[in-house]
């Protein structure tokens, strides 16, 4: 790539969106000449085009028996798709590659632009990806930078002109997994089931994570109705408590609308209230929301 020297690469895709048996042919003696000279890249192969099918249900195992490290999904989706997918990963195998979630986005039918609605879905969605973070191992939103007068694919993470740039809200729910990340992921259970949009859950999404003495624990309503919830911690020991430290709430009322040029910051997160000390927390969670709640250990 220009480099008169090696530049500590960790990881190299072969191809993007290929789909057919053209591919794995063409595929593997590039995945052995390379592991033959560089045997501590990670090798990134494609699923194809779509997130489902035949060509991705052909080439999974493919992936597998060429002995990619990383297999790149793809999903432009509708709003419904974003709603069904929060416990994808939780039954994928964990023998052979992990899964790169090379490019998302909802891409809303007749609404394929950005708004705040389809950046909350894919917040809700998120919370399968931190969940399963031993699987998933990356995850990049796509495209990243569009230019307001020269465009020719929406919607994007960041707009720009010549002078000035705007961040999404979909730009937001980016921002706000990779600030509030933890070193470990915690079980969350609803029901003794993990909260990923299920039935019965009233349209709740959610995913815990822990990074030192914090507990972050993210949680996406996406029912027009607001919901009270208890959070009750588990295996802190007889005599520890845990005290409330923060919440982040992303909403409005905007719901087809997004952040513009002229005015960049109509649609953010804010801090809001999340108090008390114990083992248990009550909280009331907004219509259409995502919220992030920060428990000190």
């Amino acid at each position: 790539m220009g480099h008169p020297a090696p530049f500590n690469l960790k990881y190299i895709g072969i191809g993007n969106e290929q789909w057919g048996p053209e591919y794995p042919e063409r595929l593997e003696p590039f995945v052995k000449a390379i592991r033959a000279a560089y045997p501590d890249i990670k090798i990134v192969g494609s699923s194809g085009p779509y997130p489902e099918g035949k060509d991705f249900d052909y080439l999974w195992p493919e992936m597998r028996r060429i002995g990619a490290d990383l297999v790149d999904e793809h999903y432009y989706r509708p709003y419904d798709w974003f709603l069904t997918q929060g416990a994808r990963y939780d039954s994928y195998s964990r023998k052979g590659p992990k899964v790169f979630a090379g490019e998302y986005a909802c891409h809303a039918t007749g609404r394929k632009y950005n708004h705040f609605y389809a950046s909350l879905m894919e917040a809700a969605f998120m919370t399968g990806l931190e969940r399963n973070a031993d699987l998933v191992r990356m995850a990049t939103y796509a495209p990243l930078f569009a230019h307001a007068e020269g465009w020719q694919w929406r919607p994007d993470l960041i707009w720009f002109d010549n002078l000035r740039s705007v961040r999404t809200a979909s730009w937001h729910v980016q921002q706000l997994y990779s600030a509030y990340k933890g070193s470990r992921v915690l079980p969350l259970k609803m029901a003794g089931k993990s909260v990923t949009g299920a039935e019965g859950q009233d349209g709740l999404f959610a995913s815990a994570v822990r990074d030192g003495d914090k507990v972050y624990v993210k949680v996406v309503n996406t029912s027009e109705t607001p919901q009270t919830l208890s959070f009750q911690l588990k295996g802190l020991g007889r005599k520890k408590t845990a005290r409330a430290a923060g919440r982040i709430l992303f909403t409005t009322d905007r719901l087809y609308e997004d952040n513009t040029l002229d005015a960049p910051e109509e649609i953010v997160p804010r801090s809001a209230a999340f108090s008390g000390e114990g083992t248990s927390f009550e909280v009331t969670l907004e219509p259409l929301c995502f919220s992030i709640y920060t428990i000190e250990l």
